[in-house]
């Protein structure tokens, strides 16, 4: 039978999974992790996912595929020289160290926030690449004189495989200077970074969703793509459905027959791994508050759970606001979070509980701005770690007071990254393969009885948000 691999370079890990290219059935699967990072400086050498990925493939047999697919974290800057060697470790996600940049270029465009979004779908922020090429441009001078190569982390690996600098539209539309509305590069948005240089040269080639970047060994290697345009493949998501993704960062995203353009900076205007779009609205703290609140009260993650689901909804007045390492929506890179309404009478459980009920506020302030821009009214899909969490999958339904579907397969990106890998192989559409592999069905969870505190909750943390902001 013809196999197929998906890889998943996450923040933390690389994951590997291997499936039947015709069934969808996993064959085997392993991980290895990355070295650990904590913005505002978010750096990983990219010599690391790769030892990673080695790793991890000798984990998993080492399998012999026929078709291999990487999806990475979106965003980050990797620069190599003429060589092809790397620059300096590569900037991360979730680095803010280029907030003040995103400042800097909104200023350069006459209009602003609102000419950003028309030229390239998005207002920059710290996470997307063009403020990262600019801080480097601004403050590490030595280094940009070598700079000769521009890639993202998946970019990166795809290379490392195929000797190619390529990309897909998908993680390509995440950068600030490729236009998911236009499909194309917008080296005017580049040169504001930097007047004087080809980038023509300098970024990878797009290719399509079922385009071959090359070969690995005996395998055909896919394009690749972000990770969030992955997971929307790993669950089979269509146009409708909303997605949200509970892992270190919270994402919310829908699929989209048509680009977007959100002038206010909330709403990113991806394009996804098919053909389509996806608008995705993105938080920097997602799970790892609820970490954090776990090893404060020394608890394992079955007791936190416990503790949140036995206290009263709304957590007796206590609100938690999730900002603890700065924030992406709303942008304010430079907040740390807030505990308000402590009385003396707080429990363990109202703790637990504000810190579930402050992540899942955040993200539903995303989906109400991502519902100005896009059909949500289909399933929404709760993914990412946080979704084993009987505690976040009963919060996200009461407050949202719909049901939420909990799909069976856990790691959605690696086996997007999956489903990629078999379209290239049968030149099939990707769309086709997640719906002949039955991706997406799962457990469904409906509102409880805390649906109907939902709009006191809701309201509590806005309070909270705007006395902040």
């Amino acid at each position: 039978m013809p196999l197929v691999a998906g890889v998943d370079s996450s923040t933390q890990s690389t994951k590997v999974e291997v499936r039947d290219a015709d069934t969808g059935a996993v064959v085997t699967h392993a991980s290895a992790p990355h070295p650990p990072t904590t913005p505002p400086r978010s750096e990983q050498d990219p010599l690391a996912w790769w030892n990673a990925f080695e790793t991890a493939w000798a984990a998993a047999g080492p399998p012999v595929v026929d078709a291999i697919s990487i999806a990475g974290q979106q965003h980050g800057m990797v620069v190599l020289d003429a060589a092809g060697e790397v620059v300096r470790p590569a900037k991360l996600w979730n680095d803010t160290e280029s907030a003040p940049d995103s400042g800097w270029l909104l200023k350069q465009l006459p209009g602003g926030a609102e000419q950003w979004a028309a030229a390239c779908g998005s207002v920059p922020v710290a996470a997307f690449t063009i403020t990262k090429l600019s801080w480097l441009h601004r403050g590490e001078p030595e280094h940009w004189a070598r700079v000769a190569r521009v890639l993202l982390p998946h970019d990166w690996l795809t290379y490392r495989l195929t000797g190619r600098y390529v990309t897909d539209r998908g993680d390509a539309s995440g950068t600030g200077y490729w236009s998911a509305g236009e499909e194309r590069y917008r080296f005017d948005l580049l040169g504001i970074v930097d007047g004087e240089r080809d980038w023509s040269s300098v970024v990878p080639e797009v290719l399509g969703p079922l385009d071959v970047a090359g070969r690995w060994g005996h395998a055909e290697v896919g394009s690749g793509t972000g990770d969030n345009m992955a997971a929307a493949l790993g669950v089979g998501l269509r146009p409708g459905d909303v997605a949200m993704s509970l892992g270190t960062s919270g994402t919310v995203y829908a699929v989209s027959d048509l680009a977007t353009a959100d002038r206010t900076g909330a709403v990113a205007g991806f394009a996804d791994a098919s053909g389509r779009f996806l608008p995705l609205v993105c938080t920097l703290n997602a799970t790892k508050v609820t970490e954090a609140v776990r090893r404060l009260l020394g608890v394992d993650h079955g007791e936190l759970d416990a503790l949140a689901l036995a206290a009263a909804p709304g957590a007796s007045g206590l609100v938690l606001l999730p900002y603890l390492d700065g924030e992406r929506t709303p942008n304010r890179p430079t907040a740390r979070g807030v505990l308000g309404g402590l009385r003396s009478d707080v429990s363990r459980e109202d703790l637990a509980r504000a810190a579930f009920e402050g992540v899942v506020c955040g993200l539903l302030d995303g989906l109400d701005a991502l519902a100005g821009h896009a059909d949500t009214s289909g399933r929404i899909v709760l993914v990412g770690g946080g979704s084993r969490s009987s505690a976040y999958r009963q919060i996200v339904a009461d407050l949202t007071s719909r049901a939420v579907q909990v799909p069976d397969a856990d790691e959605h990106v690696a086996t997007g990254a999956c489903v990629q890998a078999a379209a290239v192989l049968h030149q099939r559409p990707v769309h086709e393969v997640a719906a002949a592999w039955g991706l997406g069905s799962g457990r469904t969870i409906e509102p409880g009885p805390g649906a109907a505190h939902a709009l006191d909750v809701r309201a509590a943390y806005a309070a909270r948000r705007d006395h902040e902001g």
